[in-house]
């Protein structure tokens, strides 16, 4: 569970983590997590309508595989349908 709203920066560049100066991007370690976990996905707390305008929302869906659902009810039961595939 996540809102993935941040500076694409933070994603993308080795280094680019506001708290730690990691040797490798986040997107790295988020396509290992989703690797190591094929059947997870990711519930974002923030409105679904805003998602379009967070470039760090967009990078981290697609490295998600498309499986980013709001936390509302309609999206639990989404994520859930996809977790039982």
């Amino acid at each position: 569970v996540g809102d993935a709203t941040m500076s694409p920066y933070e994603v993308l560049q080795p280094g680019g983590s506001v708290e730690y100066n990691n040797d490798e991007a986040g997107a790295v370690w988020l396509q290992r997590l989703f690797s190591t976990f094929p059947k997870s996905v990711w519930l974002n707390p923030e409105p679904e309508q805003l998602w379009q305008y967070r470039q760090s929302i967009s990078v981290i869906r697609q490295i998600a595989g498309g499986k980013m659902f709001p936390m509302t009810l309609d999206g639990l039961t989404r994520a859930m349908r996809q977790l039982s595939k």
